[in-house]
């Protein structure tokens, strides 16, 4: 059996209707900065993600989608100068699939550019394809930059074994 798929964006293909779809999705997907603490703390934890070090302070790079006091995806980075620490890209099970995290994860990049960060890493251990798909490349942990190396969640709160992950921006 074949099915053919119809779009609502009539007479447009490849990329063309990718740019449309996304651009139609970014339309009806705010994200806004600063999350309360309480709130970031609650998406994390129900994801089973570090947040044993946030504080506050860390919400000032932090972003989410959806109502500020539950919200269903969130971003968050440490920024050191060229570098930074993309953590804590989470999206609520009821929104996986939808191009949340995608979004989230682009709002994050652009906001590490405009401070000036060239260089984004991470550390997961169940995301590595997904991250992959948007560019990031493995790396021997051994490489990471002594800012990175000196965060919390570098130094003891991802295990050993998660994947070490960076990507440039330009």
């Amino acid at each position: 059996m074949r099915l053919r798929l119809r779009s609502t964006f009539r007479g447009e293909t490849g990329p063309a209707q990718v740019r449309r779809m996304s651009d139609a999705m970014t339309d009806r997907l705010t994200i806004s900065p600063r999350p309360s603490l309480e709130a970031a703390l609650k998406l994390l934890a129900a994801a089973r993600l570090p947040t044993d070090d946030l504080t506050a302070a860390h919400c000032d790079d932090f972003f989410h989608a959806g109502p500020a006091a539950a919200p269903t995806g969130l971003v968050g980075l440490e920024i050191y100068g060229d570098v930074a620490l993309l953590r804590s890209l989470v999206v609520s099970p009821d929104r996986r699939g939808s191009g949340e995290g995608s979004e989230l994860l682009k709002h994050a990049e652009d906001h590490a550019r405009s401070r000036g960060v060239r260089s984004l890493y991470l550390l997961t251990t169940t995301a590595e394809d997904f991250f992959a798909r948007h560019g990031y490349l493995r790396a021997a942990r051994e490489t990471a930059p002594d800012a990175i190396r000196a965060t919390r969640e570098f130094a003891g709160l991802c295990p050993a074994s998660s994947a070490f992950m960076v990507r440039r921006l330009s």
